[in-house]
């Protein structure tokens, strides 16, 4: 069993899906129980994902659900870029949120590959 709230890749999560909520707030309302309910259920579940396979008493359990988490990194990956298109974002931040994405889906990878 690991301390999940010990792991950067958690901290880090935990980190981004603020700044998600954060960036949906202006989003049009019309996108309120569409694209901004779909981005935050994403975000979250990349941490808490992490945190409940770190209870798994094997590592192939918690490595199931690593990957579940980089299933909801990869889904926002591509809810990022629909707003972009959209023109819910601007181009500088959409690179911001997709770098700061790809370093959390290459920390899990990683992370997933010790265990």
């Amino acid at each position: 069993m690991h301390n999940f709230k010990k792991l950067d890749i958690w901290n880090k999560s935990v980190e981004f899906v603020a700044d998600i909520y954060r960036l949906v707030n202006r989003f049009p309302q019309i996108e309120r129980f569409g694209l901004v309910t779909q981005m935050q259920r994403a975000a979250v579940s990349i941490p808490t994902n992490i945190a409940e396979g770190s209870a798994k008493s094997s590592n192939k359990d918690f490595a199931r659900f690593l990957e579940i988490s980089l299933g909801s990194a990869y889904e926002l990956e591509t809810e990022l870029l629909v707003s972009f298109k959209l023109s819910y974002i601007e181009a500088e931040t959409y690179e911001q949120f997709q770098q700061k994405l790809s370093e959390l889906q290459r920390m899990i990878n990683g992370f997933k590959d010790t265990l």
